[in-house]
């Protein structure tokens, strides 16, 4: 098995949850690699660059919460910047009949904000993992059991071997990319066609512009419509007000010809004239990224299934473990959520190590009958 690309464990999908539990294998001594089909690391922490060079602007995960300790500790120990969101100001409730301006921020909590963006959570944690742990643009197509009771990986470049796998990608992108053969339990594969993906049905679209205008007018940035396309909208500026951005949510199906003129007549209905000419607008529909999405993610829609007690069973002969936020028990669709379940997959595979272990050592203790 010399010549074989072999590993104690390997993770596929190197967003938040991915890193996390390469992280905490390879602290406790463990071979590991991270398999990832992009060509970047962070998953659904994407964050765009800004004109000020030290910041960028998020178009997937924004914020974290008072706590959620797991990614308070990590930007701590990685010296990432973080700030609050802004508040301040009142919210604009759009309806059919027209706009009415409402007293307070009534939309956005007390939260905080990565200055370079959601995705320095990413890079920070790939870059402490040793050289060659990370394989970048290498999906993961099939992972099957192999005749010597390990888990055959297969790649777009060839064959990995391990006696442990993380899946840390959304279970219904599992379910639809990666060919299990008829391994893995009927109710399992059930659950997982049917778990929604976090943000995987919405478009997140953000508006760049040169100064935060609407603080001046008394306004929060923070929106309610009842008429679209934007349902929801928030202050993406960044520490004070550089860069300056608005950004808000819309169903992935509404993104058609013309919905980005819909997104900008909208934001000047609200916002006024100042709002019409933002310097750059981007639209992430995430439904269209066919690494985190499957096919029918626009009607997957039960978040009740988030952090099933399925994906705690172990599978494949106790060798496939669950991570990606959506399987988190807590803080599910969060970034903490991500964290936490990358870090419960790592003690899994461990715990299913020291099992073996011990068996192994109660066995050679076993009278010779002979």
């Amino acid at each position: 098995m010399s010549h074989r690309d072999t590993h104690d464990v390997i993770v596929i999908g190197a967003g938040a949850s991915g890193l996390a539990a390469a992280t905490a294998l390879h602290a406790a001594g463990l071979d590991t690699v991270c398999l990832e089909a992009r060509d970047r690391s962070g998953g659904r922490l994407l964050s765009a660059p800004a004109s000020h060079p030290e910041r960028a602007l998020d178009l997937g995960a924004t914020w974290f919460w008072d706590g959620e300790e797991r990614v308070r500790a990590l930007v701590a120990r990685s010296g990432i910047d973080t700030f609050d969101q802004h508040l301040a100001g009142d919210t604009l409730l759009e309806e059919t009949t027209g706009t009415r301006r409402l007293t307070g921020n009534l939309i956005d909590a007390p939260s905080r904000r990565f200055a370079a963006g959601a995705q320095s959570i990413s890079v920070a944690l790939a870059a402490a993992l040793p050289t060659g742990t990370l394989r970048l643009c290498t999906p993961v197509t099939a992972v099957r059991p192999d005749a010597e009771g390990r888990l055959a990986v297969r790649t777009s470049t060839g064959l990995l071997f391990a006696g442990h796998v993380v899946l840390a990608v959304p279970p219904a992108l599992a379910a639809e990319r990666v060919d299990f053969g008829d391994a893995l339990p009927a109710d399992l594969v059930r659950l997982a066609k049917a778990t929604p993906v976090w943000m995987g049905a919405v478009a997140k679209v953000v508006a760049h512009y040169p100064a935060p205008f609407w603080r001046k007018d008394g306004l929060a940035g923070a929106a309610f419509s009842r008429t679209g396309p934007l349902q929801e909208i928030h202050d993406l500026s960044g520490p004070d007000g550089e860069p300056a951005a608005l950004f808000g949510f819309s169903h992935a199906r509404t993104v058609r010809p013309g919905f980005e003129q819909a997104v900008v007549a909208q934001l000047t209905r609200l916002f006024g004239p100042a709002a019409a000419t933002p310097d750059v607008l981007h639209v992430q529909n995430w439904s269209t990224e066919r690494w985190t999405s499957p096919s029918a993610v626009q009607r997957l829609t039960d978040h009740s299934l988030f952090g099933h007690p399925l994906y705690r069973r172990l599978a494949l002969d106790g060798r496939l473990h669950w991570a990606s936020t959506e399987t988190a028990t807590e803080y599910a669709g969060h970034v903490e959520g991500a964290l936490a379940a990358g870090e419960r997959a790592a003690r899994s595979v461990l715990t299913a190590l020291a099992t073996a272990d011990s068996l192994r050592a109660d066995l050679t203790h076993v009278p010779d009958a002979g």
